[in-house]
């Protein structure tokens, strides 16, 4: 299994994530990997993300743990976060690169700040199993969910879930995104659908 984040923003690395424990950074030109593999997770890596400016790369395993690191060097930045009593399934940058986003086995999305680690607020309750998928509005104000077999939206500010779960999935949701106006909310999941 290998969890591949697509390319930096800035176009200059592709990131992977696998079940050898491993962070990889390659150059989508040619292939090949750029510096050591990043070995600190110890377990499964599930979920890796890039900050916006592409600096910084964040990283969610089954070992219950958030990480960030330097794009560039690979060393890890600040502590680990901790919280989640399950896997980090999914991470995310918030556009502005401040907050961390983070959804976990444990059923719920936490909210971290990028720069001092710590978690803001109590954790987003609602979904009954795994968030394999969660992604902010382009605004930076909404967050979507993707768990259980809804699609859950939260005010980014006050934590609180707007309006009631996205209902029409069958089987567990595996990816959430909004729309680059922030109008629409795309979604797939286990039963070999995608809604809009």
């Amino acid at each position: 299994m290998c969890v591949v984040s697509g390319i930096s923003p800035d176009g200059t690395r592709i990131v992977s994530g696998s079940q050898d424990q491993t962070i990889r950074i390659l150059d989508p030109t040619t292939g090949n990997q750029i510096g050591d593999s990043i070995h600190d997770h110890y377990n499964d890596v599930l979920s890796v993300a890039s900050s916006p400016d592409s600096t910084r790369i964040v990283s969610g395993a089954w070992d219950k743990t958030v990480r960030i690191w330097d794009a560039t060097t690979g060393t890890q930045m600040g502590n680990t976060l901790q919280g989640h009593h399950d896997s980090v399934d999914s991470v995310m940058f918030s556009p502005d690169a401040k907050i961390i986003m983070s959804g976990s086995g444990d059923n719920t999305v936490r909210i971290w700040d990028a720069t001092c680690g710590t978690q803001i607020g109590n954790p987003l309750a609602g979904h009954d199993s795994s968030v394999w998928s969660v992604a902010f509005s382009p605004d930076g104000n909404k967050i979507v969910s993707g768990g259980d077999t809804t699609v859950r939206i939260w005010d980014a500010i006050t934590s609180t879930q707007i309006g009631d779960p996205l209902w029409g999935h069958d089987n567990w949701l595996c990816a959430v995104a909004f729309s680059s106006d922030g109008t629409k909310i795309v979604s797939s999941a286990w039963d070999i659908t995608i809604r809009v």
